[in-house]
């Protein structure tokens, strides 16, 4: 999940933007939204980015650092810590599915907005 993350372009974007608190970002629809869904007109969203809370930071930081070619092996250990602290059910490193990690990292930076 979080290598799949990694490499979304948008989300890395936003990410980058979202450092910089008090920046106002344009999220432009997908092109093939645009070209599949004739009926549902989807306009650009402009949304003003606040202080950036501990979540989104530790995942800036890990995608960062995914990003650098140079750095070895990655270990999402400050994002996991953040994770647990949004959705205790993680703690304890138990077994837990990929779908539940995503929703609770996506939701929990979205929370933080």
């Amino acid at each position: 999940v979080l290598q799949n993350l990694s490499q979304t372009p948008v989300l890395r974007e936003l990410l980058k933007e979202a450092k910089m608190p008090g920046t106002t970002i344009k999220i432009e629809p997908p092109e093939l939204c645009m070209l599949c869904c004739f009926s549902f007109k989807q306009e650009s969203q402009l949304i003003k980015l606040d202080q950036p809370g501990p979540l989104t930071l530790a995942m800036h930081q890990f995608v960062t650092e995914m990003q650098e070619t140079k750095k070895g092996v990655v270990t999402p250990k400050e994002l996991f810590a953040q994770v647990c602290k949004k959705a205790i059910r993680f703690k304890g490193y138990q077994q837990q599915d990929s779908h539940e990690l995503l929703r609770y990292l996506l939701d929990g930076m979205r929370a933080e907005e």
